[in-house]
């Protein structure tokens, strides 16, 4: 058992005491009911974090004022008495695991969700930030304009003073040991706050005294309600990482005035919306980056410091600890991913837990973006209660699961956790499918963590698994259900000329190195020539780029597309364009690219002739360009097997990107889905979708021996028969 002394040690904060140092940082998980309601969503997943042990959980952005500011569509609401209930029930789901919790309250200001229009914020301007949950709408003909904001009034500013303070009164109402502020990312307080946001010239604009005059006006009233034992701490973007923006002296300064103001501790965070690479911490960013800013400020002050940032090993947040860099350890999409961090690290399990890979697919993209509610792309039970109360099975079935990528393991780990017979096929020598990519492309390492963490399951579990063996028919007979997972393969429009010519993605990312532990035999990698293109789009483009540009290639990328890679996760496209245009993100010091990456959008490859392509764009124009090599990026569902198998009337299930090529977030879903809903019944309705969760009396209807027509006469001698025995 590991001990990690420092991490799981009490510590005061204010006057409630935290049995350890792991601190649940706000996470907007958008799961309440419209009216901003406390849902049983809501209750299931930090009841989830409390279990897992986090000594302190902070739930993220409630607004004081749902008319003028909400984060996110379905986020939490404190602007009324009536949602003292629900914060009540929410806080007592974290009591009685032992953890401390507070709520974040936050109004987004410029940033928010809803309104869409009439947007409130520090000053008028027009705002262009496409990453952010409170975007401008641009709908699918449309042109970007802008999302209009206009400058909140004094009388507005005093209001909301008194509407924070009356949201922390009804937080303590329900239970809750704290409060926090949300002053950082750009949202409406460290809008005041920022030296490059505000540009304000009355009391609350211009000076550092000014610039905190509003965030300090709301912890001064928040003490005459609550009292001053009541703790209050700020989170707040301690490096704003823009031209103007705050650097590490104001950051330090900001927390000795919190402290000066009562301010129980600071929770530091980095970067506004401007500079989203820095506050979102993409896969490029690694562990702790940020780590520099508590170790700045606990010299200054001395309440608790939180820091969070990528943080990820029980190891390293404990070092942190030790080395008196911190006081507390800030976890957020690390809990989304493994809500039982604390826990594992605890009892020593720590190749257990399920690493967040800083993909941000399930808790941004697909999820807040979209105005959905909080995902992972890793954790299928992350917001979907049905997999906490999954049970064993008492009949288990015997399951053949084709493809060893993400969908198929996940499918494959599931299904056997509940007790079911797995065997899973791979035709290549290594499970791992389209993520074996990534081990090529820079600034991606992080996604083996979950490859590892997978495949390790899979040994852990003893599953049954064919390494280089393609099934036949008559093999998957024997089955009594085939999960198909045989992902996507890449393909070459109709065009003129060679198509022979383009090489598939997959052969210019295979790797090349052949002692690698994690594969037992030699991979085919295609040669390149210098000027290479690229003709296609999403991940498969995007990462090929990523490598090609990488090792020294001249790459020029043509899709058929309005935009390129609109699908692609947005704060990694940020990133990724930065390094297009041989720069790098907030933060990130990479080697430029030898050559800039040039994009052509609404273009298509119309011929292939020696040594050159012809292009055409969306108005006909016809270019010829000279290249080396053409790498084909357009990839399609592999189906042969599902069809066949469909054909031969054999139980089968597809998932993943044999269904649609799409991400890693569907793949886990989609597979994990399938692991979850199998049973021995086998039931499949008319859209070939497993049902096992059917009304008792529907399920005996459907599953009786024989679903005979009786007679009158009949009903009654079957009748006078049952009597009798």
């Amino acid at each position: 058992m590991a001990s990690f002394q420092h991490l799981f040690s009490p510590i005061q904060l204010g006057n409630i005491e935290l049995a350890n140092r792991v601190v649940h940082v706000p996470t907007d998980i958008s799961s309440s009911h419209a009216d901003g309601e406390v849902s049983e969503r809501d209750i299931a997943h930090h009841g989830d974090i409390a279990r897992g042990g986090a000594g302190f959980i902070i739930v993220g952005a409630t607004t004081p004022n749902a008319r003028t500011g909400r984060p996110t569509v379905t986020c939490l609401v404190a602007d009324g008495d009536n949602y003292v209930p629900g914060l009540a029930r929410l806080a007592e789901s974290m009591h009685r695991y032992g953890s401390k919790c507070a709520v974040q309250l936050q109004h987004p200001g410029r940033q928010c969700a809803i309104p869409r229009y009439n947007t409130l914020g520090a000053n008028d301007r027009v705002l262009k930030l496409p990453w952010s949950a409170g975007h401008e709408i641009i709908y699918e003909n449309a042109e970007e304009k802008g999302k209009e904001i206009r400058e909140s009034s004094i009388a507005e500013i005093l209001e909301l003073v008194d509407q924070f303070s009356e949201a922390a009164w009804r937080v303590k109402q329900a239970g809750f040991d704290a409060v926090e502020l949300h002053a950082a990312h750009g949202y409406l307080l460290s809008e005041f706050m920022s030296p490059a946001l505000n540009r304000r010239t009355d009391r609350f604009g211009g000076n550092f005294e000014n610039r905190m005059r509003f965030p300090l006006a709301v912890v001064d009233q928040i003490h005459k309600k609550c009292g001053k034992s009541f703790p209050v701490l700020v989170r707040y973007s301690f490096d704003e990482w823009m031209p103007g923006g705050r650097t590490l002296e104001e950051g330090v300064e900001i927390a000795r005035e919190l402290e000066r103001a009562g301010c129980a501790g600071v929770d530091l965070s980095m970067g506004l919306q401007e500079s989203p690479g820095a506050g979102f911490d993409p896969m490029q960013y690694p562990q702790g980056w940020a780590t520099y800013a508590a170790e700045a400020t606990k010299k200054a002050i001395r309440i608790p410091v939180i820091t969070s940032h990528s943080l990820r090993d029980p190891e390293y947040c404990d070092q942190i600890i030790a080395e008196g860099k911190t006081d507390l350890v800030g976890l957020s999409r690390q809990m989304l991913a493994d809500p039982y961090w604390p826990v594992k690290a605890q009892h020593g399990r720590i190749r257990s837990i399920r690493k967040c890979i800083s993909c941000l697919g399930g808790c941004w993209q697909e999820s807040l973006m979209a105005k959905h509610e909080i995902a992972c792309s890793i954790n299928p039970g992350c917001g979907n209660a049905a997999f906490a109360h999954m049970e064993r099975t008492a009949t288990p079935i015997r399951m053949a699961v084709v493809g060893g990528g993400p969908a198929g393991m996940e499918a494959a780990r599931v299904a056997t956790e509940r007790g079911h017979i797995v065997t899973l096929f791979e035709q290549a020598g290594e499970l791992g499918g389209a993520l074996l990519y990534c081990c090529l492309v820079p600034g991606k390492e992080k996604m083996r963590w979950y490859l590892d963490w997978i495949r390790d399951q899979m040994m852990d579990l003893n599953v049954d698994i064919r390494l280089n063996h393609a099934p036949t028919l008559d093999e998957l007979r024997s089955f009594d259900v085939v999960v198909n997972a045989t992902g996507a393969i890449s393909y070459v429009p109709d065009v003129i000329g060679n198509a022979d010519d383009v090489i598939p993605f997959e052969e210019a990312m295979a790797c090349p190195k052949i002692a690698c532990d994690c594969h037992p035999g030699a991979r085919k990698m295609h040669k390149m020539g210098q000027r290479v293109l690229l003709w296609g789009d999403h991940y498969p483009a995007v990462d090929t780029i990523a490598f090609l540009a990488s090792i020294g290639k001249d790459v020029t990328v043509v899709t058929e597309n309005r935009e390129f890679a609109a699908e692609c996760e947005v704060i990694h496209m940020y990133v990724a364009r930065k390094r297009f245009a041989q720069g790098d993100a907030e933060v990130l010091e990479s080697r430029p690219y030898k050559y800039p990456v040039t994009v052509l959008t609404q273009t298509t490859v119309r011929e292939i002739r020696a040594g050159e392509v012809v292009l055409q764009d969306r108005d006909f124009n016809r270019t010829t360009l000279a290249v080396d090599s053409i790498v084909g990026c357009h990839t399609r569902p592999r189906l042969e097997l599902f069809e066949e198998l469909r054909a031969a009337g054999i139980h089968v299930i597809n998932v993943g990107d044999s269904v649609r090529p799409r991400n890693l977030y569907f793949a886990v879903k989609e597979g994990a889905g399938v692991g979850l809903a199998v049973d021995e019944h086998l039931l499949f309705n008319p859209n070939h979708a497993v049902v096992n969760d059917l009304p008792l009396d529907v399920l005996g209807q459907l599953t009786r021996p024989d679903g005979k027509a009786y007679s009158h006469q009949q009903m009654v001698v079957l009748a006078g028969q049952r009597s009798r025995q």
